[in-house]
């Protein structure tokens, strides 16, 4: 009779940072991007990004475990039921490429999605959970403030071309600009007949 010696006590895993809380967080940060969960909505430095349905979903799974693996056939079951008719592996391939070019990411140097040879993907940011909306940071805050006053950051601000039109002087400067090319227009059309 063979016997195998286990150890008196296993080694308990180390808990990882980039683990999920028991409860799914409605807010989740990792670089300079905020995904608000509950709403489906993406948002980068404050500014929404348009992320597509099946990208949206793998980047939730990807989000799920972050710093694990996912698997190419646990994303493939995720993103399509069994009775669809793709070209999974092509598909998969393009939906991680559009998360990519999302996230202004990139493969031979990734900062969020990292491929894992012949098995899958990885989520490698640091991803900070939260259930409630967490203002800016003081310093950015500070930037912020040193850059325009905050009575300017609550109006709307006008863009360069507005203020422009509104300006006599671009209204001159686009008459004139009108005179001076069918003067040019005149000056080719009369060069044209002499040269007949």
């Amino acid at each position: 009779m063979s016997t195998q010696m286990l150890p008196m006590s296993l080694p308990q895993p180390q808990e990882k940072l980039n683990t999920p809380p028991l409860a799914p967080a409605r807010y989740l940060r990792f670089g300079a991007f905020l995904l608000d969960v509950k709403r489906e909505e993406l948002f980068k430095d404050g500014a929404r990004v348009k992320v597509q349905g099946k990208v949206y979903q793998a980047l939730l799974a990807l989000l799920e475990k972050p710093g694990d693996v996912l698997t190419r056939e646990a994303l493939r079951t995720r993103l399509w039921p069994a009775d669809t008719h793709v070209n999974y592996d092509a598909n998969v391939n393009t939906t991680v490429n559009k998360l990519r070019q999302v996230l202004g990411d990139s493969s031979e140097e990734p900062a969020f999605v990292d491929t894992i040879p012949r098995r899958g993907y990885s989520f490698i940011a640091k991803v900070e959970y939260s259930d409630r909306l967490v203002p800016l940071p003081q310093v950015a805050q500070a930037e912020l403030s040193s850059v325009s006053p905050a009575k300017d950051l609550a109006e709307p601000k006008s863009s360069f071309l507005s203020l422009a039109r509104s300006s006599k002087w671009f209204t001159v400067g686009v008459v004139t600009l009108l005179v001076a090319s069918m003067l040019f227009g005149a000056a080719l059309m009369l060069y044209a007949h002499r040269a007949i």
